[in-house]
């Protein structure tokens, strides 16, 4: 269901899950500048500047839920989910700054020379940091794609790419140790940083096709299957088909095709049956509008002469399906 149609003794828990990822980044920020503060090791400060985005990220992300789970008013009829595009975008563009801050740290430390200290207490504080993360993020994703809720998803996965971002660390630092060569240290920093970028422009690629309104081609697929299944052996045809990501749900609208000695009692009760099979192939948070038509008026309502056929995009898959 969308976020705002949760009932409210839900409501609670997801924003419980949203202050504790925010405690919880809070902590780990403490954990990491306190070991970095022991070795001075770039691996360790790139896992502390990380920790950093991701405190100010899931700040932006209590609002973002707050703002989601609003019902539907005149401002805005849809809902607010929305929103958790935003919610993606700020934080995949806060990790990616993160990410160029580490590389920079990495190269001058290569560069100058700097050498690690006390790694043994650093691999421990980090491996607690390790830990809590994993356990967190698990958490988030669980709760969010159970929930439909894309900005819990999103924190989730921040969670698990600060805990990547640990394991990474841990990585340099052992071998560093293990060694004695410092430069597996940087080394490791440059690698956390490239992957902290990449998962930052994921996020923010997430977010800009949920804004402009891009078609997933696997529920496209879905769709286009399940609608040719649900039409034919009802009769009918389909044309026409749409469809969006909310932020919550999905939007799903497309025309129904009768033959004209059907009553509207009859059309209807055989498009509430397709719209729940839609529901059922895309899911429970999903909206579903159709649109009843006559079969042998039709191309005449639609301002189409006889026998021209309709246009790609009216036909919404490409495909028409014969009236």
């Amino acid at each position: 269901m969308p976020l705002s149609a949760i009932p409210d003794k839900q409501r609670p828990l997801l924003r419980r899950a949203s202050w504790l990822s925010f405690w919880i980044g809070v902590l780990m920020l403490a954990i990491k500048v306190g070991a970095w503060w022991l070795t001075r090791s770039s691996a360790i400060l790139s896992d502390a500047a990380e920790s950093v985005v991701h405190v100010a990220a899931v700040a932006f992300v209590v609002y973002s839920l707050r703002l989601a789970l609003k019902p539907p008013d005149d401002d805005h009829p849809y809902g607010h989910a929305k929103i958790s595009f935003f919610s993606a975008g700020f934080e995949g563009g806060l990790i990616s700054i993160a990410g160029v801050f580490i590389l920079y740290q990495a190269i001058r430390q290569w560069v100058i020379g700097l050498e690690p200290q006390h790694l043994g207490p650093g691999v421990v504080l980090t491996t607690v940091a390790l830990v809590i993360n994993g356990l967190l993020g698990w958490h988030l994703l669980r709760l969010g794609r159970r929930s439909q809720s894309l900005i819990l998803v999103a924190n989730g996965k921040h969670v698990l790419t600060d805990a990547w971002t640990s394991i990474g660390v841990l990585v340099g630092l052992g071998l560093t140790w293990g060694t004695g060569w410092m430069g597996f240290d940087p080394i490791c920093a440059i690698l956390v940083g490239l992957n902290i970028l990449w998962s930052g422009a994921r996020l923010m690629w997430q977010s800009a096709n949920g804004l402009m309104d891009r078609a997933d081609p696997e529920i496209q697929e879905a769709l286009v299957k399940r609608l040719d299944s649900a039409t034919e052996k009802r009769g009918v045809t389909w044309h026409q088909m749409r469809h969006r990501h909310l932020g919550d749900g999905h939007w799903v609208d497309f025309h129904l095709v009768f033959d004209d000695n059907t009553t509207v009692r009859d059309a209807h009760a055989i498009a509430s049956k397709i719209e729940a099979e839609i529901r059922d192939e895309i899911g429970a948070a999903t909206t579903v509008t159709t649109h009843l038509e006559p079969a042998e008026d039709h191309e005449r309502i639609h301002g189409h002469p006889p026998g021209e056929p309709l246009a790609a995009a009216e036909t919404g898959n490409g495909k028409h399906h014969p009236d």
